[in-house]
């Protein structure tokens, strides 16, 4: 017998500031496995069930192409301040022969070889950026996200794209607008169109100058026949918006987090210096307690899709892979809420699940691992700087970090600091 479906409920309005995440965490599985949601104005089916979500991911019923399979489309991007994370055309959007197509000509640059050549780049700029932190006064608390957690994955990320140096410090300007989802739609706009003039201007750099590098790579990859670019220019621009966005602030979070959870949770730090877990388990407890991303924006309903309680996903209907939620799932984990590097089961989907999952995670945990390792070595005296009322977390119902991370290097400060 079909269960009847549950009466219909207004929308959640997901918070574009991330004021308190999980709190909306929790109301989001107290709707069960799906649930209809606001975001910014555009109606979507937010699920936040892992089985649910990993059944979707993988369904050739549930599409990534709004074009072709988002009725909403051609009127949404023309106001809605995320239309940048619906509209660009790389394999973030693509669905079917086109996601395979996209995917076959980048998934090279992401080779075990080449990340693994790619690890004394991470320690060098790492210990580069640590000897700058020794350098600081030390009767003052610093801001570790802006001193280590943003310049590691900018630098890095620079590095495999062929950006100059001297163009880091705007690269990132630009875009941190990204994941900005306090932004009007004016101002997404015209942080959109920034952006696309860096990436124009490095491509036409490496253009000219090829290198060992991202950009060049693609420059220089022909399509099937041989006798043309496999990537157009809006493709080739695109696909370097989504190496930035999957490889930038996504990195920045979990560093941040990271080090936040070792040295707020009673006994975790110990965990990792008696050798009882390692730095990899850091790393994943990590992506699975706080993950990079709360919403990714959007999927799209290729036919309707039933769901277990009943109700259905209509053909058109937008969805979003509520991922930190699903993480935080009761149904998944014990003690979901709690932090433990040393719990033997530490699944989680912060990388995405199916024939999108983040091409690029081997080079993100690599980064997280070697600045933890190395920072905790440089600094064994570390210590938050906590207010009282919390550390205030990024504006973002996307990103899922802290505005500012404050720390004490050596665990010696003004009377009353942790020391």
């Amino acid at each position: 017998m079909t269960s009847s479906a549950p009466p219909e409920q207004e929308p959640l309005v997901l918070d574009p500031t991330g004021a308190d995440p999980h709190a909306e965490h929790r109301a989001l599985h107290a709707r069960g496995p799906a649930t209809r949601v606001d975001v910014l104005g555009v109606p979507a089916w937010s699920v936040s069930d892992p089985a649910l979500l990993k059944t979707l991911l993988t369904s050739p019923d549930v599409s990534k192409d709004g074009r072709a399979h988002w009725p909403a489309f051609a009127e949404t991007v023309q106001s809605w301040p995320l239309a940048l994370w619906v509209a660009v055309r790389n394999m973030f959007t693509s669905y079917g022969a086109d996601h395979r197509r996209l995917r076959r000509i980048i998934a090279p640059a992401f080779s075990a070889r080449r990340v693994a050549a790619l690890r004394p780049v991470v320690e060098r700029i790492t210990a580069g950026l640590l000897d700058e932190l020794a350098a600081l006064p030390p009767d003052a608390p610093v801001d570790l996200r802006e001193k280590l957690a943003y310049p590691l994955p900018v630098a890095v990320v620079g590095h495999l794209m062929g950006v100059p140096e001297e163009r880091y410090a705007h690269f990132r300007a630009v875009v941190d607008g990204v994941f900005d989802t306090t932004l009007s739609r004016e101002e997404a706009m015209t942080n959109t169109g920034a952006l696309y003039v860096v990436l124009d201007q490095l491509i036409a750099t490496r253009r000219a100058e090829p290198g060992d590098d991202l950009t060049s790579l693609l420059l220089a990859t022909p399509d099937e026949e041989g006798s043309e670019p496999a990537l157009s220019h809006e493709e080739l621009r695109d696909t370097l918006l989504l190496v930035i966005s999957a490889g930038y602030e996504t990195t920045v979070n979990v560093i941040d987090q990271a080090v936040y959870a070792l040295l707020s949770v009673d006994g975790q730090l110990g965990l990792v210096r008696s050798g009882r877990v390692g730095w990899s388990d850091v790393v994943e407890e990590t992506l699975r307690h706080e993950g990079a991303v709360k919403h990714l924006p959007l999927r799209y309903a290729v036919r309707d899709i039933p769901l277990p309680d009943g109700r259905t996903i209509a053909r058109g209907e937008a969805i979003l892979a509520s991922y930190a939620a699903a993480n935080r799932h009761p149904g998944w984990h014990d003690d979901a809420d709690v932090f433990d590097a040393g719990r033997p089961g530490k699944e989680h989907l912060a990388f995405g699940h199916g024939v999108h999952f983040c091409v690029g995670a081997p080079l993100a945990r690599l980064e997280v691992e070697v600045c933890l390792r190395r920072l905790f070595a440089r600094f064994p005296g570390l210590a938050l700087d906590l207010p009282a009322e919390g550390l205030p977390p990024f504006p973002s119902l996307i990103s899922n970090g802290h505005r500012h991370l404050p720390v004490w290097l050596h665990g010696a400060g003004l009377a009353g600091r942790p020391g």
